[in-house]
């Protein structure tokens, strides 16, 4: 079917709030490039939304789920364990800087890993509250809704979120939020509203994903864990979107050397397939009863056959060096357009979790959302899926896979440009 049939019947059968503004549907792809019901090439620099640092496709991770697909597709684990669950386990637990020894639970999605992050930190002890930090994004669950740090468009419409969820400010020094008045306001934040006695974890993205793509300074990080020992809380990292290579390393956390009580991370565990996990240290991972944690689909066969597949792919092509190589040509091509565009300023990247502002100008720093809807949709006249996030809608970001060949990125930069150039 074409793109334009393919629009007629979402507009008829699809629910508003679920449907995509796009009006291109996919094809096939691969690596880096996708094709549409038209045949139509683009290049992806959005990953699916950071779901495909090994790129559309790979390979192993397609030989692996067609492999497995011949043998088990779902017995549900609580009922009859598989092979794949236990060996994710196994790889996670050693891949996964908590602190001591780790175990695992296996889920669906970055919002359930969330969820049932929050029910282990509530069981391992016996507190209720949950800090999170403004820009944060966790999921479209209730409970992750009440945890974001943004309300539109995830909470708009839906009514009272769920309480015992409390806000503290992120350091962000470009929106002047400094670090200093960041861990003030944490600490602020456990005086009026949310008792130590009664908080149960701090979750933090190391790097903010919806939020900007802004990284969290080491030395904050390290104030949360001291924070959170004196107090008795639990640290939880949500990796969701800055995991599995994104950043130059495994995980984004390792950049400051802390080790928190409990990880979440999703999207690109499995190259495209379903899967998250909860990782955590094995006393707080244990804390809840038999048959507590689960569900009919968590840790699908299927997915796991996936993701030991990313973390074989990950040990045996260099997949870091790529991440961190790619970061430095990032690097270099934002500060040029810095330097040669009046609205591109604060450029900022981890490895290739990276972004850049569009603003009035460099002296106001006034966010124009307008110019980096524009640039979005001018790529994609030129054939580049792209990416805009943040607070105030104005950071463009970049999510291209790894993976991504040169001649390719080269190609994509280049549209980049190009719509900065044609609508500044």
């Amino acid at each position: 079917m074409s793109n334009k049939e393919l629009q007629a019947l979402k507009e008829r059968y699809v629910a508003r709030g679920a449907a995509s503004p796009n009006e291109q549907f996919a094809d096939h792809a691969k690596n880096a490039e996708l094709w549409d019901a038209d045949g139509k090439r683009m290049i992806d620099f959005a990953g699916g939304i950071g779901v495909l640092n090994l790129g559309h496709r790979h390979p192993k991770v397609v030989e692996a789920v067609k492999a497995q697909l011949d043998k088990v597709m779902h017995t549900c684990q609580t009922v009859m364990p598989y092979e794949g669950y236990v060996k994710v386990a196994e790889k996670l637990s050693h891949l996964t800087p908590v602190r001591g020894h780790a175990k695992v639970m296996l889920a669906n999605s970055g919002a359930e890993a969330l969820e049932n992050a929050l029910k282990i930190a509530r069981a391992a002890t016996g507190k209720t509250n949950v800090i999170c930090f403004d820009g944060g994004y966790h999921g479209r669950t209730f409970m992750t809704m009440a945890m974001n740090g943004k309300v539109n468009p995830y909470q708009t419409d839906f009514g009272p979120m769920p309480g015992t969820v409390f806000r503290a400010p992120y350091p962000v020094p470009y929106h002047g939020v400094s670090e200093e008045e960041a861990l003030r306001g944490l600490r602020m934040v456990l005086k009026t509203d949310a008792n130590p006695k009664d908080t149960a974890a701090i979750v933090i993205e190391p790097v903010l994903g919806e939020g900007g793509f802004y990284a969290a300074p080491h030395s904050f990080l390290k104030a949360i864990r001291d924070i959170c020992d004196e107090h008795g809380m639990l640290m939880i990292v949500d990796e969701v979107q800055s995991g599995f290579g994104r950043t130059g390393k495994m995980f984004a956390i390792e950049h400051s050397g802390v080790e928190p009580d409990m990880m979440t991370m999703a999207k690109s565990m499995a190259d495209g397939m379903p899967i998250s996990a909860i990782v955590g240290t094995d006393k707080y991972m244990d804390a809840s009863g038999p048959n507590s944690l689960g569900g009919t689909y968590t840790g699908s066969p299927v997915s796991c056959a996936a993701a030991l597949a990313v973390m074989e792919v990950f040990e045996q092509e260099d997949i870091l060096g790529m991440s961190q190589r790619l970061g430095e040509k990032l690097k270099k091509r934002f500060a040029q357009w810095q330097e040669k565009f009046e609205h591109v300023d604060n450029v900022r990247n981890l490895g290739p979790m990276a972004a850049f502002e569009l603003v009035e100008d460099k002296a106001s720093r006034t966010p124009r959302a307008d110019l980096a809807a524009a640039v979005t949709a001018k790529a994609k006249e030129k054939g580049l899926i792209l990416l805009s996030c943040g607070m105030y809608g104005n950071s463009i970001r970049f999510l291209m896979p790894v993976t991504i060949e040169d001649d390719i990125l080269e190609e994509g930069l280049k549209i980049v440009e190009e719509a900065l150039t044609e609508v500044s």
